[in-house]
């Protein structure tokens, strides 16, 4: 079976965290949703342990529009991670 790969951006105080703003990863099988990429992501690596830590408010969008944990992957999505903006 063909790898599946998606082009992840990090935004803010995420991608100075993590040292880069965005990335193309090849994903293993099982990772078929945000919330799966999310949980797989923090096995990866402390630092992305570190910003989606349980509570931590991070918004994501798949292909530019806002995705919650069951929003389905398919390869060559793009996803993006930022904080949550705030308005005056």
């Amino acid at each position: 079976m063909r790898a599946r790969s998606l082009h992840i951006l990090y935004f803010a105080w995420l991608r100075e965290r993590l040292g880069l703003g965005e990335e193309c990863l090849a994903l293993p099988d099982g990772v078929d949703s945000v919330g799966t990429l999310i949980a797989w992501l923090r096995r990866r690596d402390d630092r992305y342990g570190a910003i989606f830590a349980e509570g931590r408010l991070v918004r994501c969008a798949v292909n530019q529009e806002f995705a919650g944990p069951d929003t389905p992957l398919a390869a060559g999505d793009e996803v993006a991670f930022f904080p949550p903006v705030t308005g005056g």
